[in-house]
């Protein structure tokens, strides 16, 4: 299993930029697909990107793309979500996750969060104006 902790969540100002980053412990994080969500107040948490345990394969959400970048640092255990452009409607907490996939293809990864066993606790993202 796997713990992970986010952070590098704070108030930012619309257009800027932010990375956040989660970082898992144990030895077995090269084998984890890991995933970016979040949830702003009064609505359920959505998918934002997601990158298979290879750090090779990036999936992401139409609202987020071609602004945010996930990557992965195996050697590090650490997952990031570069935020750029910021827009107000960014604002929610964020939440890294991961799936076990020691016997998936190194380019697997999924937007569903109902694969993902393991997940963090949450780092809040504030876009102002």
């Amino acid at each position: 299993q796997v713990q992970l902790v986010e952070s590098g969540g704070r108030l930012v100002q619309a257009g800027g930029s932010l990375r956040l980053s989660c970082a898992a412990s144990g030895r077995t994080f090269s084998s984890y697909a890991m995933g970016w969500f979040r949830q702003a107040p009064g609505k359920e948490r959505e998918f934002v990107a997601a990158i298979s345990k290879s750090g090779f394969s990036t999936y992401y959400a139409d609202s987020v793309t071609g602004r945010f970048m996930v990557s992965r640092d195996n050697a590090k255990n650490t997952v990031y979500l570069q935020m750029n452009s910021l827009k107000i409607e960014d604002t929610a907490v964020y939440y890294c996750a991961g799936v076990e996939a020691h016997y998936y293809s190194s380019n697997y990864y999924t937007g569903e969060s109902t694969e993902y066993g393991y997940w963090g606790q949450g780092t809040q993202v504030t876009v102002s104006s």
